[in-house]
């Protein structure tokens, strides 16, 4: 692997602030490397020109007030790009180039990153593995055969593969950290209303939330401060005040209290999963927290909640696309006939079968009795947490119910791969923090991810125990570069 492209982010930034390293000598060394990875599929689109245009013009002007000057990053094609073609993994916008940017993506244009491309994902961000995917499944770096998770799977392969040194992935029910927990990655979802959602292709407005994905705690805290901020534009965006997360962040977690939810010991867990939550239970304690065992009793309706709650959002959301304004257009007899072949050629099965169940929990004589109730122990589901942050600081799961799994394993078996989500939907629901961090590996030598879940707005506390955590860890990613041509 090439000195460069194995470097952190915060060592980069530092090496090209110091002028050890040049933006273009940078970006030159992840463009090759990208180049030599086509076999991981997780590009979709490449903007590598303009990238090696953009690095020159930042080394013929430098600015190192910005916080990250000259940075080369790929980004989940999900978000909206000026003047590049964002998909959201689907037929249906395979030829949509936005006018506008980003919100979230604006900022770390802002503070000097440059783009290097738009990864692949889940349709819509529908999906668990990565394999819903217009443009094809995306390989897992860990192993050839294994998926990277989903929906952010390119971006987790992209960050395990050592394609970029940073990313950003969006997380509706767990598409942060369960990619992170099975490519040995680390991966935060924030508070809902931390990040805005202007110009972040829409799933299910209540629950999406962008989020960075690292090789470290370090680099997302830098990433999180950077594309935390309040947004006018986006009215669930929240006015909070923020903190300078990389410079506060700490591993002095002593006294806190973390919370071990009994509900999370689920029927069928291997061992393996249960043997890493107690090695992480020691941890914190080494680190001088204090472990308090806690209730969730609600936690086992968050699944059956999640899938009417996403999909009856999703259902209103992708109504915009008929073939009419922008995307792909089907030809018909008549405007109802296009309509029909449109989304009936533009949409996969998996976001098809997510628009009849929505479509079909709003209808009428059905509102009530599920989505509505639905929401009803969706409210239950965060007062269960509130209760809980009465005594404890934080909350310590598994990221995942196992490690990952083979392509093609769970494609036709939709409610196994809907089980892969059961440990992260809570807390989408209840609009919390969560971060994943790499803690350990399976008999076969596959990552697992330890899920930290945090108070409302507190991402620096989050952070700072992640942070902990991490050094006692001392986590080590069995990536061999197999796919390097």
């Amino acid at each position: 692997m090439n000195s460069i492209t194995s470097q952190s982010l915060t060592t980069l930034v530092k090496n090209i602030k110091n002028k050890k390293l040049s933006s273009q000598e940078v970006t030159k060394a992840f463009i090759e490397r990208s180049e030599k990875s086509k076999d991981l599929n997780a590009y979709i689109t490449e903007d590598y020109a303009n990238a090696l245009s953009k690095a020159k013009k930042f080394d013929q002007n430098p600015n190192f007030d910005l916080k990250i000057p000259g940075i080369p990053i790929a980004v989940k094609d999900l978000f909206c790009t000026y003047n590049v073609k964002t998909t959201a993994g689907s037929k249906i916008l395979s030829n949509f180039v936005p006018t506008y940017e980003s919100t979230v993506t604006q900022n770390i244009w802002n503070e000097g990153g440059i783009l290097l491309g738009k990864l692949n994902c889940d349709e819509f961000a529908m999906g668990s593995s990565n394999e819903t995917s217009f443009f094809g499944n995306v390989k897992n770096p860990i192993d050839k055969d294994l998926v990277p998770g989903g929906s952010s799977g390119g971006s987790a392969a992209a960050i395990s593969g050592h394609l970029t040194p940073i990313t950003i992935g969006t997380d509706t029910g767990g598409s942060i950290r369960q990619p992170a927990s099975f490519t040995g990655t680390v991966g935060l979802k924030p508070t809902y209303g931390s990040c805005s959602r202007y110009g972040i292709v829409a799933f299910a407005s209540s629950l999406d939330q962008a989020g960075p994905m690292a090789q470290s705690v370090e680099d997302c805290a830098l990433l999180q401060e950077i594309i935390s901020t309040y947004d006018p534009k986006d009215s669930t965006s929240i006015d909070f005040k923020r903190n300078s997360l990389s410079k506060e962040l700490t591993r002095e977690i002593k006294g806190k209290k973390i919370g071990i939810p009994k509900e999370y010991r689920v029927d069928g867990m291997p061992v393996e999963i249960e043997k890493l939550w107690q090695k992480g239970i020691e941890y914190a304690k080494d680190c001088g927290a204090e472990i308090i065992d806690i209730s969730l009793p609600h936690t086992k309706y968050a699944l059956p909640t999640y899938y009417i709650v996403a999909p009856a959002e999703a259902s209103s959301n992708l109504a915009r696309y008929d073939g009419v304004k922008y995307g792909f257009r089907s030809k018909g007899e008549n405007l109802i006939d296009m309509y029909e072949k449109t989304r009936s050629d533009g949409f996969g099965e998996e976001v098809q079968r997510r628009i009849i169940i929505g479509t079909y929990v709003l209808s009428s004589g059905y509102y009530d009795a599920y989505y509505l109730k639905a929401q009803k122990v969706r409210k239950l589901i965060k007062n269960d947490f509130d209760h809980a942050y009465k005594k404890v600081d934080a909350i310590i799961t598994p990221s995942t119910p196992s490690s990952a799994f083979k392509i093609g394993e769970k494609t036709n078996d939709p409610v196994s791969m809907y089980l892969n989500d059961i440990f992260t939907v809570p807390v989408n629901l209840a609009g919390l923090p969560a971060i994943s961090i790499p803690a350990g590996h399976d008999t076969k030598g596959y990552p697992l991810g330890l899920q930290i879940i945090g108070k409302a707005f507190q991402e620096q506390e989050l952070l700072n125990i992640a942070y902990a955590l991490e050094e006692k860890i001392n986590f080590k990613n069995k990536v061999n570069d197999w796919w390097i041509k």
